[in-house]
């Protein structure tokens, strides 16, 4: 349930630091507009096509926007952070060291592409040598741990019918292409993306020693194989089901299940034991796979999990092999060149020991007047929220206890965490790019085993403090909001008025968040973060009728091509959207900025407010992209999520004096009313 839009692809929205489009501003709602456009017909263009018209997407990018300008400052601290633990030369053992040699190893391309595949060929040797399926589930088991999972995915979080309880998941996977529709959708671009997928099997076949004819039957062969998974795999809305996903079972059970897969060898090489259940995702994609263990063929196999393996490590390798994973991602991202290689090993790095980065980046970067303005809002949203239950008309007094309940203790992780991560076991040296991924890769596999059969932390974050993102936590009942989520471009936070504010961070992120807690998925869990329907029947089938409006809403849209936004995929981040603008517009009414209605910039405190939320949503992307987010992701594309929700609400009709005959203007029947 994360707020901001995330990579689909290792460079796709991994954002620029060197570029000189930016434009200086001294009031980015105003010096952003284009008036030329009515707010009433498109308010999107209106707020952001200022900005728009003078950046264009950087060649190496497939999106540009507000949070790629935010992350340039990031990166440029960052920058400075490894530089000067180079020149440190830290003791061994050490964040310093660490971040030393990760960078400097990472930077070191004359290595790096004189070693080829080398790193990688003493585990392709073994994947070479196996005579059963059962050599292989055991090789996929010690792969997995260095971050190459190839048959499913496996991972460690809490049982989501006992939040106080990690459990051990699996769900569907093994497929080197976003998702199942990729393998059956027939529209130019999705075919485009397939011949690609295509021709880079073969490249990777080549590369592994045989010519180009055996490469081809390989790869026809292994994209068979994957065809058929994806056939067993759910769709994506199909996913946004909790209890449908929800399938716990004995390790016996799951064994019966698959008795093509020995449980116990996989478990054991995970370094997974004492596990008496398991939750599986979609138990009839472990039914289909359990039958092509069977009958496909020993060497079909072989490939496939040879190929993932060169392509989970390369954007770690060689500038070839790098360059074939990018060239069939571009098509997917619409990115001309790859980004340049200091970025992508700064994205890398925090991946690996990211929070490690964070200690040193809040030291310098949030201070505690920053974390309390954040920390008030949050509260100032709770009150809203609260304010607004006790006013709806549909939902039973019975439902409003429940829902008090779990606002109340809805826990807030402002800026960075009370405790950091012990990176101490961690072992980056200056061997090569690769080892230290893979290394730290083991690492986390390890720290997240260890949780099993220990007390849940509620303590940890999931992201770290210079993260341009945020997220809600259903089993935890938390929001989490990183100390780069509130950044504004060349501003200092003190710089900033309130009804921009209100609108960047109060609504398009806080409310948005604590608004996951009560979408068509979050209400399903109960205040200690268990999956429990507390609602009344009677409330749950209201709740439903008006989200069927914004389903309805949303389907509408066309962002691409011919592609319509899903509705139904795209339903709790919509909603979220919609109840983020209505909490921070209700908290916002409160303030002296709003009282003393003086205008900035020739706005009036209403309309800045509405800005301001425009402003987060400041992005323009390439064609592949979007058609790539629209088959893929729970998001929305930014011009819909803000043009979206607004419609439905009446202030901003007042605010900017819409009316009908406006493009955007919806009558009061079909304006969406959930909170």
């Amino acid at each position: 349930m994360l707020k901001r839009m995330l990579p689909l692809f290792a460079t796709t929205l991994l954002f620029s630091c060197s570029n000189k489009q930016e434009t200086k501003t001294t009031d980015p709602l105003v010096d952003n507009l284009d008036t030329t456009i009515k707010p009433g017909d498109d308010f999107f263009m209106y707020a952001n096509n200022g900005w728009i018209k003078n950046n264009k997407i950087p060649d190496a990018e497939a999106a540009w926007g507000i949070g790629n300008l935010v992350q340039e400052e990031i990166y440029k601290r960052l920058i400075t952070i490894n530089e000067n633990a180079v020149k440190e030369s830290a003791k061994a053992g050490t964040v310093s060291q660490k971040i030393a040699d990760f960078w400097s190893t990472a930077m070191d391309t004359n290595a790096i592409n004189k070693n080829g595949i080398t790193p990688l060929q003493t585990d392709l040797d073994k994947i070479s040598k196996a005579n059963t399926v059962a050599d292989l589930i055991k090789l996929s088991a010690e792969l997995g741990k260095k971050g190459s999972h190839t048959f499913f995915n496996s991972y460690i979080a809490q049982d989501d019918k006992n939040s106080e309880q990690m459990a051990y998941q699996l769900s569907q996977g093994g497929l080197g292409m976003p998702n199942r529709d990729y393998y059956f959708n027939t529209d130019e671009k999705t075919i485009a993306v397939q011949k690609a997928f295509k021709e880079y099997l073969v490249k990777i076949f080549i590369q592994l020693g045989n010519d180009e004819a055996t490469a081809t039957k390989i790869m026809n062969d292994v994209y068979a194989l994957e065809t058929r998974l994806a056939k067993a795999s759910r769709k994506l809305a199909d996913l946004r089901d909790p209890y449908k996903n929800y399938n716990k079972m004995s390790v016996g059970a799951l064994q019966t299940l698959t008795p093509n897969i020995n449980w116990s060898d996989y478990l054991s090489v995970s370094k997974i034991t004492k596990l008496d259940s398991v939750i599986v995702g979609q138990p009839e994609f472990y039914t289909a796979l359990n039958s092509e263990l069977k009958a496909t063929p020993i060497d079909v196999w072989k490939n496939y999990m040879k190929y993932n393996y060169v392509a989970d490590f390369a954007p770690y390798m060689d500038n070839k092999t790098f360059m074939d994973k990018f060239n069939y991602g571009k098509t997917l991202s619409g990115a001309k060149e790859p980004r340049p290689r200091w970025k992508r090993v700064l994205d890398a790095e925090e991946g690996a020991i990211g929070e490690a980065l964070g200690q040193l980046f809040v030291k310098e970067y949030f201070d505690a007047t920053a974390k309390k303005r954040y920390e008030d809002l949050v509260e100032a949203i709770r009150d809203a929220y609260k304010e607004r239950i006790a006013k709806l008309s549909w939902m039973s007094d019975e439902t409003k206890t429940k829902a008090y309940d779990k606002l109340a203790k809805i826990k807030k992780k402002v800026g960075y965490p009370d405790k950091w991560k012990d990176f101490t076991a961690m072992q980056i040296s200056k061997s090569s790019y690769v080892e230290n991924i893979q290394k730290a890769n083991e690492w986390w596999h390890q720290y997240r085993v260890d949780k099993l059969g220990k007390p849940v932390n509620r303590d940890e974050w999931d992201m770290t403090p210079q993260t341009y993102n945020a997220y809600y936590n259903p089993s935890n009942n938390e929001i989490v909001l990183p100390a780069g989520i509130f950044a504004i471009p060349g501003k200092k936070d003190a710089e900033l008025d309130d009804a921009l504010v209100y609108g960047y961070a109060a609504a398009s992120t806080i409310g948005h968040e604590i608004t996951h807690g009560f979408d068509d998925q979050g209400r399903q869990y109960d205040a200690q973060g268990n999956l429990k329907d507390c609602w009344t029947q009677k409330d749950g089938e209201e709740f439903k009728l008006r989200a069927k409006n914004i389903i309805q809403q949303f389907n509408e849209f066309i962002p691409v091509d011919t592609l319509h936004i899903n509705g139904e995929a795209t339903q709790g981040e919509n909603i979220a959207d919609l109840g983020g603008l209505l909490l921070g517009l209700d908290a916002f009414k409160k303030t002296e900025t709003f009282k003393q209605g003086k205008k900035i910039g020739g706005f009036t405190p209403m309309q800045r407010y509405f800005l301001g939320y425009a402003y987060s949503w400041m992005y323009q992307a390439r064609k592949e992209h979007l058609a790539n987010r629209v088959k893929t992701d729970v998001h929305s594309p930014a011009k819909e999520r803000i043009n979206g929700p607004v419609a439905n609400i009446p202030e901003f009709y007042e605010a900017f004096g819409i009316k009908k005959g406006d493009k955007m203007f919806r009558t009061d029947s079909l304006r969406v009313n959930i909170w």
